[in-house]
């Protein structure tokens, strides 16, 4: 699933470690690293955080597009 790697892309794209991620959405590096590798689906709002602390949207996230601005 694409999910996963564009959750990579964006974390390394933020010169961030999994550790500092996950810390900064209240989650265990254990737990970041199963959504990556695609071994844990993401929960609807796990996403909506994600998109949030990015400043995309989901639907950037979850491939539906490639534009990554947020919506107004």
């Amino acid at each position: 699933m694409k999910v996963y790697k564009r959750i990579k892309d964006l974390r390394e794209d933020s010169d961030l470690t999994q550790s500092r991620l996950a810390r900064r959405l209240n989650i265990s590096q254990r737990s970041y690293s199963y959504y990556e590798k695609g071994e844990r689906m993401i929960s609807p709002e796990l996403l909506a955080r994600l998109a949030l602390f990015y400043g995309t949207s989901v639907d950037y996230i979850l491939e539906l597009t490639d534009n990554p601005q947020p919506y107004k």
